[in-house]
């Protein structure tokens, strides 16, 4: 949703057509797909933590960030029917709404990326420096680290709160009626101050992009190089798991960020363009920011379909559900693989704690 400041906004002529024949088609295509993949990592995770507190077992903090991780992006995937709505007809839906809805976007969006790079940090603790026999890990750890980035990113999206206005936009022209108009919700600075401009994309750079890959990054490559002496299958799947999770964020973020910065970096005379320019950016900036707000609905096939008890347990619950007959083949997509001893100085316990989340293994 693009931001704009008093006074500045740039011609429209077609980038409005692109957007509400395009806009509505994703933003419904995501928030089917998050509801579905998030409400089936919520359900599982409640099942296998119901089994492990019968079976006096603790629940992980992986678990608890991914528990989260599924909420922050459920609530994300709810905000986007409204704006789907907005660029199919127009922002019906008052101030109020506009105000929180675009906040819930903002909060939601900076917490599930942070609670990307608490998953991979948690990981880094348990796996590179073993510390359950150490400072110990548990639930109260990940409840703290959960609630402050709660706060900080409830503090982050206090700029929606303030900003947020529905203001009326020109869509185009027509021959019969001249200027056509729409009421859009987006956030509106009062004035033109250098402050703005480029202090608000450079938080959400750093903090929204950068430091969590920087995480991410050093915690993935410090945990890969703990594996060496896993055996190669091992290994391979361990590697494909991080590529997987670093690449999917990069192509997801990387691009809306880009854009974001060179917008910002015209808007403070840095760089210069034309008005062609001027349209590419806008274009990029849309279609890169439905990628990104796609991630909401990729983190449920990273961080749970992938592991095997994962997938067990859905296949539990499916049966549970609608019985043998209505999942004959799950047993084939769960599979009946014992697993092997590592061998090596990898030891069981760290094979133990390789486990990207215990709800995964």
């Amino acid at each position: 949703i693009r931001t704009q400041v008093q006074g500045e906004q740039r011609t429209l002529d077609g980038i409005m057509d692109f957007t509400r024949s395009y806009s509505p088609v994703v933003y419904s295509l995501v928030f089917v797909l998050a509801l579905v993949g998030n409400v089936l990592v919520l359900c599982v995770v409640r099942r296998y933590r119901i089994a492990q507190r019968g079976g006096g077992c603790s629940f992980s903090l992986t678990d608890t960030f991914l528990l989260h991780l599924a909420i922050s992006d459920l609530l994300l995937a709810f905000m986007l029917p409204l704006f789907a709505f907005q660029w199919a007809y127009q922002w019906m839906f008052g101030t109020a709404v506009c105000k929180i809805s675009g906040a819930l976007i903002s909060l939601n969006r900076y917490s599930g990326i942070l609670f990307l790079a608490c998953i991979s940090f948690d990981r880094y603790l348990a796996i590179v420096h073993a510390v359950s026999n150490g400072w110990k890990r548990n639930t109260c750890h990940a409840q703290i680290a959960c609630a402050l980035i709660w706060t900080v990113c409830l503090g982050l999206s206090g700029v929606d709160i303030t900003f947020r206005q529905v203001v009326e936009v020109n869509v185009g022209r027509s021959r019969d009626s001249g200027d056509q108009k729409m009421w859009v919700c987006q956030t509106v600075f009062p004035h033109s101050t250098v402050q703005w401009k480029a202090g608000l994309p450079l938080v959400n750079l750093v903090l929204g992009f950068g430091l969590p890959l920087l995480v991410m990054l050093y915690c993935y490559i410090r945990i890969f190089r703990s594996l060496c002496n896993a055996s190669r299958r091992q290994k391979r799947k361990s590697l494909r798991l991080i590529i997987s999770l670093v690449s999917v964020f990069m192509v997801c973020w990387a691009p809306y960020n880009t854009f974001n910065l060179v917008e910002s970096l015209e808007k403070l005379g840095v760089i210069s363009g034309g008005c062609q320019f001027g349209r590419t950016v806008d274009i990029g900036i849309l279609v890169s920011e439905s990628l990104g707000l796609s991630h909401c609905a990729l983190n449920p096939l990273l961080y749970g379909f992938v592991g095997v008890k994962f997938r067990k347990e859905l296949a539990k619950m499916c049966k549970g559900l609608l019985g043998q007959r209505f999942c004959p083949g799950m047993e084939g997509w769960v599979g009946q693989r014992k697993t092997r001893r590592p061998t090596g100085s990898f030891s069981s316990a760290e094979s133990e704690n390789t486990s990207y989340f215990s709800v995964m293994v």
